[in-house]
């Protein structure tokens, strides 16, 4: 499975905001992954002082996939083509990455984003 942005920051803070059947499925998963897109979308957001985090992102992140046991998808030339290929009922860019990157894997997405679902992607909660 694939935990988007929201999903990583509550699964690290908050996991009230997850479901108790989803945190199972996490826990019980082979592996989690995020896609690479989360990287960049966290660093934006802590630099713009919308995110506090305890350290600087880098090691944040690093951090939080090592205890949670998550891995990285990188963007690739695949996935990058495929968030093109698109419709567009979605317009965040970091949020069309993480879709297609699903939708290339064929991984249901940890989300509170009801709009992931009009891509046919699976949507947890």
């Amino acid at each position: 499975m694939l935990l988007d942005t929201c999903a990583l920051l509550w699964l690290a803070h908050d996991q009230t905001k997850i479901s108790t059947e989803t945190l199972k499925k996490i826990d019980d998963a082979p592996v989690a992954f995020i896609a690479s897109a989360t990287g960049f979308e966290i660093g934006l957001k802590y630099k713009a002082g919308k995110l506090r985090l305890p350290m600087p992102p880098r090691q944040w992140i690093e951090e939080i996939l090592i205890h949670h046991q998550i891995a990285v998808i990188d963007l690739n030339l695949d996935i990058s083509i495929k968030a093109t290929e698109l419709p567009p009922i979605h317009k965040d860019p970091c949020d069309r990455f993480i879709i297609a990157t699903a939708l290339t894997k064929g991984l249901p997405v940890v989300t509170a984003d009801p709009r992931f679902s009009g891509y046919g992607v699976e949507v947890l909660t």
